[in-house]
C-alpha cells in the first residue's frame, strides 16, 4: 500500500509544470526589468538634454 502511494508520487509530474512557468515568469520579469532600466536611463539623458537646450534658448 505506501509502496503503491510513494510510486504514484514519483510518477507525478503535475508539479513540475507548475515550477517550469514560474520559472519562466522569473525570466521574463528580468528581461523586462532590464530592458526598462535601460530606456530609463536613456530617457533621462534625453530629457537633460532637452532641459539643457530649454534653459541655454532663455
Amino acid at each position: 500500500m505506501m509502496l503503491a502511494h510513494v510510486s504514484k508520487l514519483m510518477r507525478d509530474e503535475s508539479g513540475a509544470t507548475a515550477i517550469e512557468y514560474g520559472l519562466i515568469a522569473a525570466l521574463i520579469s528580468v528581461v523586462i526589468i532590464g530592458a526598462l532600466t535601460l530606456v530609463g536611463n536613456d530617457l533621462t539623458g534625453v530629457f537633460n538634454n532637452v532641459a539643457n537646450a530649454l534653459t541655454n534658448a532663455n
